[in-house]
């Protein structure tokens, strides 16, 4: 099978790459952030999460971000929403997306949310129903998809397990994801392949993490077997939670070089997206983890 010609890139940055940021990040950076990715062309923004600031305080803001970004019609605004609570916070900030998560990891859904994959999954029959009756795109995440921090290898079967009980929700859209990042090129065709058999394989993406720099070579591998959508964060944001020092979301400007370079349609600038990460980067104080950002920013810089 050929590369596809088009790809679909799903922005996590605002909140997937902020999320675990330590400094209060205020609302007008956060929408200055979306707005600029807006501009840049993307069709899907991961713009904000609904879950108990208690939890996740960086995202306290959400309502406001979202009743405060311009949005451009026909692009997708997703926020994560864990409970009934959220999902009304997504109602009323007119979300046009909500995402669910479970994992494919037993140990990992015990030890992160003290309950089996089975009941997780269940929790979000609710939210699920609701999301059909507003006619809002229903998303489903499955972490640790291909290996978990406690209990390591993961089979491609506690995946597809996963992938038939989100569609049976009526998932619009399911991201297979490697949260700590140990994904390799045949491991991830494998897990790709057996998700395809239970789900559409155009309405599946990847979710990859550079935590031991194989981001890059897991979507390509990925693309190879006919995925094409896929998720990355600018500037490389958002670190990964359960390796120390390790870096999370691929970053979107490598993703981007990656495509261009293949002649792969984004429909994405670029250049854009490089400002829009070294924006972020400047204000976090740090610079970006993105290697292809970097090097066109300091290209310019001369």
């Amino acid at each position: 099978m050929g590369l596809p010609n088009k790809v679909k890139i799903v922005e996590v940055g605002p909140r997937d790459g902020l999320q675990n940021e330590k400094e209060t990040i205020s609302a007008d950076v956060k929408v200055e952030l979306v707005d600029r990715l807006t501009d840049a062309g993307f069709v899907n923004i991961e713009a904000a999460s609904f879950v108990s600031p208690k939890w996740v305080p960086q995202m306290a803001t959400s309502a406001e971000v979202m009743a405060r970004i311009r949005r451009k019609p026909g692009v997708i605004y997703s926020v994560l929403t864990p409970n009934m609570k959220g999902f009304e916070a997504a109602l009323a900030a007119k979300a046009d997306e909500v995402v669910i998560f479970g994992a494919a990891s037993e140990a990992f859904s015990q030890k992160n949310i003290n309950c089996s994959i089975a009941e997780s999954i269940e929790r979000f029959r609710e939210v699920a129903e609701a999301a059909k009756q507003n006619k809002i795109r229903l998303r489903g995440s499955i972490s640790c998809s291909f290996g978990c921090p406690y209990q390591g290898e993961v089979s491609p079967e506690s995946v597809a397990d996963v992938v038939r009980r989100l569609r049976e929700l009526g998932c619009d859209e399911i991201d297979i994801a490697d949260t700590i990042g140990v994904g390799t090129p045949k491991k991830v065709q494998a897990v790709m392949e057996r998700a395809a058999q239970e789900f559409p394989i155009a309405q599946l993406s990847g979710h990859f993490h550079d935590t031991y720099g194989q981001a890059l070579a897991n979507i390509y591998a990925s693309m190879e077997v006919g995925i094409a959508t896929f998720h990355s964060s600018v500037a490389g944001l958002g670190g990964c939670p359960y390796a120390k020092g390790a870096t999370g979301n691929v970053s979107t400007e490598d993703v981007l070089y990656m495509m261009n370079g293949l002649g792969v349609d984004t429909g994405i600038d670029l250049d854009k997206v490089v400002d829009a990460g070294q924006f972020i980067s400047q204000h976090l104080g740090r610079k970006a983890v993105s290697r292809a950002g970097n090097a066109i920013a300091a290209k310019r810089a001369g």
